[in-house]
C-alpha cells in the first residue's frame, strides 16, 4: 500500500507543514539577527563607547575643581622655613573667596606677583607629563609667577618693627615661634611702620632673613601691602611629600 506523504502526515497530525517552516524561516531572517549578528551583551563595547565620555567628564571636573575649589602649589625657595620646604607640595583653598571671605591675619596665602617681586628669569620648559598635571590642578604650571607667605596684617592695621623685633600689630607684640629658628622676627636694615591700606595685607614670610617680603617692597604702590585682588587663596594643608602632610592652622597669637 502506497504511504502518504510527508506534507500529508503533517497536516492529518497536527504537524508543521512546509509553508509554516518557510514563513517562520523568514520571519526569522527579518525578525532578529542571527546569532553572530547580535550585540556583544558582556559590555565591552560599551565600555570602550562611553570611555572618552567619562575622560571628558574627568577633565571637566579637574579643571573646575582647580578653577573654583582647590589648586596645587609648589614651594619654590627657603623664604617659608621651617613651616614649608622647597619642594612641598600645598593645597590652597580657592573655594571661600568667591564667598567674599578675607584673608586673615596668621594664614598663608599664595599671591600672584603685585609687582616684580619675583625675578623674571624664564622658567625651565616643563615636560609634557608637567603640564597635563599642571592644566588639570594637580601640578603647578611651570610659568606661574605666585609667591606664598603669612598674612601679618590687613587693611587698617598698624604693622612695626623696630631693630630685631618683636613684630607688633596695632600695638601688640606678636608671640612667633614659626620663625626659623635662629632668625630674628625683623632686621635692622628693614624696620618698619606702616598702616595697611584698605583691601591690602602686610605678608612676611617664616624665614625672615631669607624672605623678600612686603619689608623690601615699600617703594611700591601700597608701601609693600599686597593687594587683596591678587590673592589666590589660603594654603590649608602640606601634601606631599607624604611624610610631611600637615595643617597650616593660624597660630594662636593671632587671635588677640
Amino acid at each position: 500500500m502506497r504511504q502518504p506523504s510527508e506534507a500529508c502526515r503533517d497536516e492529518a497530525g497536527g504537524g508543521v507543514t512546509e509553508a509554516e517552516v518557510g514563513a517562520r524561516n523568514s520571519s526569522d531572517a527579518e525578525g532578529e539577527p542571527a546569532a553572530e549578528q547580535r550585540p556583544r551583551k558582556d559590555g565591552r563595547r560599551s565600555f570602550w563607547v562611553e570611555l572618552p565620555l567619562l575622560i571628558g567628564v574627568a577633565l571637566v571636573l579637574s579643571l573646575l575643581i582647580k578653577t573654583f575649589l582647590v589648586q596645587a602649589f609648589s614651594i619654590p625657595s627657603d623664604s617659608m622655613q621651617n613651616t614649608l620646604q622647597p619642594g612641598d607640595r600645598v593645597l590652597v583653598d580657592k573655594l571661600t573667596p568667591w564667598f567674599g571671605a578675607q584673608p586673615g591675619r596668621g594664614e598663608v596665602v599664595v599671591f600672584h606677583d603685585p609687582g616684580n617681586w619675583l625675578p623674571s628669569d624664564p622658567a625651565a620648559p616643563a615636560n609634557p607629563v608637567q603640564e597635563v598635571l599642571s592644566f588639570i590642578g594637580l601640578m603647578p604650571s611651570a610659568d606661574e609667577k605666585d609667591l606664598i607667605k603669612r598674612v601679618i596684617g590687613v587693611g587698617g592695621d598698624t604693622v612695626e618693627c623696630k631693630g630685631t623685633g618683636p613684630v607688633k600689630v596695632n600695638g601688640r607684640a606678636l608671640d612667633e615661634p614659626y620663625v626659623f629658628p635662629g632668625n630674628t622676627p625683623c632686621s635692622s636694615d628693614a624696620e618698619f611702620k606702616i598702616t595697611v591700606p584698605q583691601g591690602h595685607i602686610w605678608v612676611m614670610g617664616d624665614h625672615r632673613q631669607a624672605s623678600a617680603d612686603s619689608r623690601y617692597h615699600r617703594e611700591q604702590p601700597g608701601g609693600g601691602a599686597v593687594p587683596v585682588d591678587d590673592v589666590v587663596g589660603r594654603a590649608f594643608t602640606v601634601v606631599w611629600p607624604v611624610d610631611r602632610w600637615d595643617w597650616l592652622s593660624v597660630p594662636d597669637t593671632f587671635e588677640q
